[in-house]
């Protein structure tokens, strides 16, 4: 968490030493609203096992599904160059075995809300091109998570994925279709954030383990501006 408030701080400075670049483009005040196609890529991986009653094979492995979901953003920019936005959307994974447990299905059907929100700082390069570059808080919910169909034929009727806080870091930018308040967004963001899996036969823990998600999100889509 430090580095994140180290590199958050840094970005702030950029964008509050940056003035001169929009002084002819006053966002101040104003809202966008995002709607954007993304891609949910997790790039995760066991890092801990902490219970294993089970009996774990050695080179266990596990690694959730890539996604591609629709997804929304509520940027608000403080002044020409430093805006807030919170991003939101619902993701749909399922978690499947790797190495000692390929074709193993995990869990099955979870729901993933990563509720986002970052800090951004922008520079004008050009006119109606907005480079940013940001960084933020997360809080990953999950819901509705079945125990996967390999799983369940080992005795495990239940399956449940930890909330956890982590962070994120971002970059994009906006190109702005001419004076209409529309235009068009592409971003990238890196989450830095792990949870705990925990697999239950009749209410009895046999297997938790702590998953290292750092999931990619790419995203591309149109903006109107307030």
């Amino acid at each position: 968490m430090r580095k994140m408030s180290v590199s958050l701080a840094a970005l702030l400075a950029v964008g509050f030493s940056a003035p001169a670049f929009a002084q002819d483009d006053d966002r101040a005040g104003t809202i966008q609203v995002k709607v954007l196609g993304t891609a949910v890529l997790p790039d995760g991986e066991i890092g801990e096992v902490e219970v294993d009653t089970f009996g774990l094979p050695a080179g266990s492995q596990a690694k959730a599904t890539d996604e591609f979901i629709p997804s929304f953003a509520v940027e608000y920019y403080v002044n020409n160059n430093i805006s807030i936005e919170t991003i939101a959307g619902v993701a749909r994974h399922d978690v499947e075995g790797l190495g000692a447990l390929a074709g193993v299905e995990l869990v099955d059907d979870l729901r993933l809300v990563p509720a986002t929100v970052t800090a951004k700082a922008h520079l004008d390069v050009a006119p109606g091109i907005k480079p940013y570059v940001g960084a933020g808080l997360a809080y990953f919910m999950y819901f509705a998570e079945d125990e996967g169909s390999g799983i369940a034929q080992l005795g495990v009727n239940d399956a449940d994925l930890s909330n956890e806080f982590g962070f994120a870091l971002q970059a994009g930018v906006d190109f702005a279709l001419g004076d209409s308040g529309y235009g068009l967004t592409i971003d990238a963001k890196r989450y830095f954030i792990t949870t705990d899996a925990s697999f239950r036969v009749d209410g009895t823990e046999i297997i938790r383990t702590e998953h290292n998600l750092d999931p990619w999100t790419l995203s591309a889509g149109v903006y109107v501006t307030f």
